[in-house]
């Protein structure tokens, strides 16, 4: 069987979701890098794959497809028998994995990623941190925390779906990576201790010892 091909970098948080994705599926794949500072992503071979020109894209056979989330879901359907079982097993399990997918899309990611640009990626272009984006962002995101914080202490559960890692877990760890990490908020850690034994159980396994591992490279 042919490789699934994945047109993005390691560094990408959306790149490293996917990647996350076919590492816990089990399923091969060749990784193409987009020359993103060459403007390849806004090329006509690249815009073939994504009209948008984002990182990634992905060609599975003769499916070509992209957004990030769209590409997880679709890998852990269309393997549904390989690795680990990232969607549950019932209607039931499938809707809360699939809520805990939007709640990490629509209320963990938007504060999260203001937050990376802002004390990460801007510096890195030459710009200079907005202080006051950071602390509304992160009043923001605390309070999105203290949600999860209180669905662990209350349901005892040690993933967000139930007793089982999902995609609803692994859609988290690109930006949280880069949150916690190299843009120094670990502290939201602190205060938590449901959420950090969450983030700490997730944050060890082997499929994202090694995408991450690769982020630095």
């Amino acid at each position: 069987m042919a490789k699934v091909k994945v047109y993005g970098l390691p560094f990408s948080t959306c790149t490293a979701r996917v990647l996350a994705c076919l590492h816990e599926k089990e399923v091969d794949y060749e990784l193409i890098p987009v020359n993103l500072m060459a403007g390849a992503h806004k090329q006509p071979p690249f815009l073939a794959l994504n009209p948008f020109g984002q990182i990634p894209a992905i060609e599975d056979g003769d499916l070509t497809l992209f957004e990030s989330r769209a590409i997880t879901k679709y890998l852990s359907n269309n393997y549904e028998g390989r690795g680990t079982k990232l969607l549950g097993g019932t209607v039931r399990e499938q809707a809360i994995v699939e809520e805990w997918c939007e709640v990490e899309a629509q209320q963990f990611n938007p504060p999260s990623y203001a937050i990376v640009q802002q004390i990460l990626i801007i510096p890195m272009r030459g710009g200079t941190t907005d202080a006051s984006v950071v602390e509304s962002n992160l009043t923001k995101l605390s309070g999105v925390l203290d949600v999860y914080e209180e669905r662990f202490s209350k349901t005892k559960l040690n993933y967000l779906a139930g007793d089982f890692f999902s995609l609803a877990d692994l859609h988290h760890l690109p930006f949280a990576h880069y949150l916690f990490n190299a843009a120094g908020q670990g502290h939201l850690l602190d205060s938590r201790p449901h959420l950090k034994a969450w983030w700490e159980q997730i944050s060890s396994r082997p499929a994202w010892n090694i995408v991450k591992l690769n982020m630095k490279k």
